[in-house]
């Protein structure tokens, strides 16, 4: 993360004698990205973070079925909502789509995880509906309908939801951070960035498990790229005191975006949210609408050769597809070899549009998406066809 942020106990110097009440000595963790030299965070633990008594190979959840190749070659039409809910939002993770840099996946469910760690690389939940508790090795985050989620590579967490959530899961093979022109040379958000760090919301506190459990022996699923591996931990990993640092988890909502405006429409980089590797998220807001006497308030009809575009609508009417199909709840992905644009008539009827109300998270990738199982079992198979109408 681009600020730095203390939580808890620790010593004035790094890497110094750190005691415990009673005369024993914290363990200190560092978690750093990129061999030592990007972000980092030091956590001081109760008990060693290296301590395991066993290892066990996991099997792949059954939705989680290698996605196949695009073809023919169509846009698509996903109506994520017809999904059955099941799992957690770990386990429970159906996948829509997927490449070498990215897995998207939708997950709709009201149980706990377990303990889970994904180092492969970061995670980006967003909460389309509910509400749930995010605790970790950092401490615990309240996640809000509207959250984006974002959870550092190796972060030991959970999820526990307060009723039914539906999420979109978006799982790297890298490191999700905000796009670096929105930052200075230090780090710092810029008065240009459509956000800042007001904006984002980190642990506050330590999240300490007391007692027996403390003590116990305690399982963590870990996902690295040979797959999935269930790791016995000789005592709980919520044991850590304090850290610092600009590495750890925090929340930021779609709400507080700040949508950038022009005279005539503006491509989609202004909506940027985040940036992975070979990959974008963007966040389209309610907002005031293009202001030039003659423009046109909706997308132009448009071939992004670089790019598939993945769009998940989860509010408000999104005009330009009005009429053939689209809902909330809906996902389209428009693939790199394909022009694609507004509905037919929808053009004229936007002009004189002061304001849109739509709210919705686009991912485009540089690589082709692959359609995972769940898109599959969801897809309106008319929708490619809407615009010949």
């Amino acid at each position: 993360m681009p600020f730095y942020r203390a939580v808890g106990a620790m010593p004035r110097k790094r890497h110094t004698v750190f005691r415990k009440p009673d005369g024993g000595i914290y363990a200190e963790e560092l978690m750093g990205e990129e061999g030592f030299s990007a972000d980092s965070s030091l956590l001081y633990h109760r008990y060693l973070p290296t301590a395991i008594v066993a290892a066990e190979p996991v099997a792949e959840p059954a939705v989680a079925a290698d996605p196949v190749p695009n073809v023919p070659l169509t846009p698509r039409h996903f109506r994520a909502h017809d999904l059955a809910a099941g799992g957690d939002l770990v386990t429970g993770r159906q996948v829509l789509a997927a490449n070498g840099d990215v897995r998207i996946s939708y997950a709709a469910t009201a149980a706990a995880s377990g303990l889970y760690r994904n180092s492969v690389g970061d995670e980006v939940v967003y909460l389309q509906s509910g509400d749930a508790r995010f605790e970790s090795s950092y401490g615990a985050i309240d996640a809000v309908e509207g959250d984006y989620v974002v959870v550092p590579t190796g972060t030991i967490h959970r999820w526990l939801p307060r009723g039914a959530v539906r999420a979109l899961v978006i799982e790297a093979s890298g490191h999700i951070r905000p796009p670096k022109r929105y930052l200075s040379s230090a780090g710092q958000f810029l008065e240009h960035a459509p956000y800042s760090e007001r904006d984002l919301r980190g642990p506050s506190e330590p999240l300490l498990v007391d007692g027996p459990e403390s003590r116990a022996e305690t399982p963590v699923l870990v996902r690295t790229r040979g797959g999935l591996t269930r790791m016995t931990f000789a005592h709980h990993p919520f044991d850590v005191v304090g850290w610092d640092g600009h590495l750890y988890p925090y929340a930021f909502n779609i709400a507080d975006f700040e949508p950038i405006v022009k005279k005539t429409h503006a491509p989609p980089p202004v909506h940027q949210t985040f940036e992975g590797p070979n990959f974008v998220v963007c966040s389209f807001c309610p907002r005031v609408l293009d202001f030039h006497d003659d423009a046109v308030p909706i997308p132009y009809n448009h071939h992004n050769v670089d790019s598939d575009e993945f769009m998940y609508y989860v509010g408000g009417d999104y005009a330009a597809r009005k009429g053939s199909g689209i809902g909330i709840g809906s996902i389209s992905l428009h693939p790199a070899g394909f022009t694609h644009g507004p509905q037919p008539g929808a053009v004229e009827a936007a002009l004189g549009a002061r304001e849109t109300s739509e709210t919705a998270v686009m991912i485009d990738t540089f690589r082709p998406l692959d359609l995972g199982p769940a898109a599959l079992a969801c897809e309106d198979p008319g929708y490619a066809w809407t615009w010949a109408r």
